[in-house]
């Protein structure tokens, strides 16, 4: 099991919760759109903010953003020491640096003294653009190079007394970013944080993540993760969210299970379930939904569904755990089904 470390007012590690984290797309100093987005994405379900920290400005608006957003927020630090001394004084809950990139030895010193004053923990890590030349020679790019890379900067960092630390080895090849996972899985008891970093698209991007995420998860491998996407970041935590929704890693969300249908299917049961989907992506409850294509197989098949609604060519039926209770009109399916998840959610 890996250590427990806390990030604000939320703990990863040692058996927590797995948290899910986004990043901002609107620059750190611009506090108001930073804050609507940071909002929106609690909302969401995001558990962790990670925001880039480019200049003195965005250093110090962290003191603002905190002042109106519940979660933990991560300053994003690449080259400038200065920057991320700066970002501990404006209150940032945890930093995001690659020791190897911040210049000497006396700036790492001042990083590592400045976390420790704080008590914050750090992330460090590599990915396949950040390999340390010398793992690259040695190596060649895999998952050794990857791992051996992040540890060198965890080391650095542990010279200086640091100890409460998170680290990744992202990839956007799939099946790498898992070989590396479970390499430094087995080096280390740090809290891990999972992702395939460029993975592209919604479309795409969700499917490289769900399948390199959750091949982890299912081992055990995995305390915090982030699905990349070039999407908006909401779209990422409702992503994230299914993924520990579909391993039985999230309690506190809605399932929606849903009929692939077949040629006995007589009413739209595609465009039903995703209406049924987008009401409850947002929904902090246990609670599964099932739409299915017909009364023949729909009940059985879902029979472990809280609600569920199976379709015919005049009306609907509505059962609960695989019984049927209720018929409903053609007309009335939409306004009748909604309003008893609505009752479910009460």
């Amino acid at each position: 099991m890996s250590k427990k470390v806390k990030i604000g007012n939320l703990y990863i590690g040692g058996g927590e919760k797995i948290a899910i984290q986004s990043m901002s797309t609107y620059k750190t100093a611009d506090t108001v759109n930073a804050v609507s987005q940071a909002i929106a994405l609690q909302q969401a379900g995001c558990d962790i903010l990670r925001y880039s920290v480019t200049d003195l400005a965005d250093a110090k608006a962290f003191k603002e953003i905190k002042n109106k957003v519940d979660i933990p927020l991560v300053a994003d630090i690449h080259f400038d020491y200065k920057l991320a001394l700066a970002s501990i004084d404006g209150g940032a809950d945890k930093i995001r640096i690659n020791p190897g990139n911040i210049g000497c030895e006396n700036n790492v010193k001042a990083v590592a003294d400045a976390l420790k004053s704080a008590k914050i923990p750090v992330r460090v890590g590599s990915n396949t653009g950040s390999i340390e030349k010398e793992f690259l020679n040695k190596y060649g790019k895999n998952e050794i190079s990857l791992g051996e890379s992040a540890l060198k900067n965890v080391a650095i960092l542990e010279k200086y007394g640091v100890d409460n630390i998170v680290i990744s080895v992202k990839a956007s090849d799939v099946p790498l970013m898992v070989k590396a996972y479970e390499y430094i899985a087995k080096k280390t008891d740090y809290p891990l944080h999972l992702g395939v970093t460029e993975a592209g698209t919604e479309y795409s991007g969700i499917i490289k993540n769900s399948v390199g995420i959750g091949a982890l998860l299912l081992k055990g491998i995995g305390d915090t993760l982030r699905v990349s996407l070039s999407a908006d970041p909401v779209r990422e935590v409702i992503a994230g969210r299914g993924i520990l929704s579909a391993l039985n890693l999230e309690n506190d969300c809605a399932k929606v299970i849903a009929c692939p249908t077949c040629g006995r299917c007589e009413w739209d049961c595609m465009a039903f379930a995703s209406k049924v989907e987008n009401y409850l992506q947002n929904v902090k409850k246990p609670l599964k939904v099932a739409v299915m294509g017909c009364v023949v197989n729909g009940p059985g098949e879902a029979v472990d569904a809280d609600l569920g609604i199976a379709g015919g060519k005049d009306g609907c039926v509505l059962f609960v755990k695989g019984k049927v209770v209720k018929k409903i009109e053609k007309e009335n399916v939409e306004k009748e089904f909604f309003a008893e998840i609505d009752k479910c959610l009460r």
